[in-house]
């Protein structure tokens, strides 16, 4: 006779649990902890991501506040050469905490609103499932773009001590600490210039918040065309495949969307990271651009800002997508 630990086992081999999200309730909203591992899954996705391409992030940074001015180089290969040569490994570091903490909050926002506000949307017009194409688009967006609003407000004190940070040159007066708490002081201190901690708040969301919308948007309606696409000339279903495989299509699905988000969004981008350089911390928003122009307001670190988006959001889906798989709840 088997023993009851063995048919367990064989019970789990040959019909393992099914996963997928806990059921909606009378109000259209699932459980508080279905959203708060939500939430957990996006502070990975968001701080380990961003942290780990800080030196490109450096580098793009101090060429879009530095290289009309001739004062840095424009290229990614010549930055990250220079950074290395004045400063050693650890110029490719700078900014890395507040980038870690910053996007880990806006992360938690991010993705476990979402969760939130996709649900309360889709009970306010019937449900999700039974909508039509477009309108499905028009409930993602309007739920990403909510979840970002607050997420930007997490991440700005933030993001503005990084680019800080980042793009004051040795030797430059005006810089912070590269400690976070010192830095974050420091930026405070000097609250009548830097506008610290909600200055760089409007254009974060000019920049974030039409991202965001593509990154959800663009990433949920790819994943269901390569689905169809599979389903049409296999015969298989996504629950056909593997964990592997499904987290697979997530990366590219992932990465397909962030193309698209980091185009969209360069212009902020780069007057973001300009308003950190102290030239222009008297300047409006509409100066800088001016004074860019527009060839350069577009396409100014686009190449180094498409390799490095894309490759973020690609990860972000993928470690959200196992995070949500870990915790019972499907790859997407």
């Amino acid at each position: 006779m088997a023993s009851p630990l063995k048919s367990v086992m064989a019970s789990a081999l040959i019909a393992p649990p099914l996963r997928k999200a806990p059921t909606r309730g009378p109000n259209g909203l699932r459980p508080l902890s279905f959203y708060a591992k939500c939430m957990a899954g996006g502070v990975l996705a968001c701080g380990v991501t961003h942290a780990s391409v800080v030196a490109l992030d450096v580098a793009k940074c101090r060429a879009q506040a530095h290289s009309k001015s001739g004062r840095w180089p424009a290229s990614l290969p010549a930055s990250i050469k220079r950074i290395l040569a004045e400063e050693g490994a650890a110029g490719l570091k700078v900014g890395w905490v507040p980038t870690f903490f910053g996007y880990g909050a806006q992360g938690l926002f991010k993705f476990g609103l979402n969760e939130f506000f996709k649900d309360v949307y889709g009970n306010a017009v019937g449900g999700e499932e039974n909508l039509g194409g477009v309108a499905k688009m028009g409930l993602w967006a309007a739920a990403s773009g909510s979840a970002e609003i607050f997420a930007d407000i997490a991440l700005c004190p933030f993001e503005m001590t990084k680019v800080k940070m980042q793009v004051t040159l040795p030797g430059d007066a005006g810089g912070v600490s590269k400690k976070l708490i010192p830095a974050m002081r420091d930026m405070y201190s000097m609250r009548a210039d830097t506008k610290f901690p909600f200055g760089s708040l409007t254009p974060l969301w000019g920049r974030q918040v039409p991202y965001t919308m593509i990154k959800f948007v663009g990433f949920y309606q790819t994943a269901d065309f390569v689905y169809d696409q599979i389903k049409a000339r296999t015969g298989k279903s996504k629950s056909d495949l593997s964990d592997a495989t499904q987290l697979s299509i997530t990366f590219a699905c992932g990465y397909w969307a962030g193309i698209f988000c980091a185009i969209a969004t360069q212009p902020m981008d780069n007057l973001v990271s300009m308003k950190g350089n102290p030239e222009n911390k008297l300047k409006s928003w509409g100066t800088m651009a001016s004074e860019m122009g527009t060839r350069d307001l577009f396409l100014k670190g686009l190449g180094t800002r498409v390799l490095m988006i894309g490759t973020l959001t690609g990860l972000q889906w993928w470690i959200y997508g196992s995070w949500k798989n870990l915790m019972g709840f499907g790859t997407q």
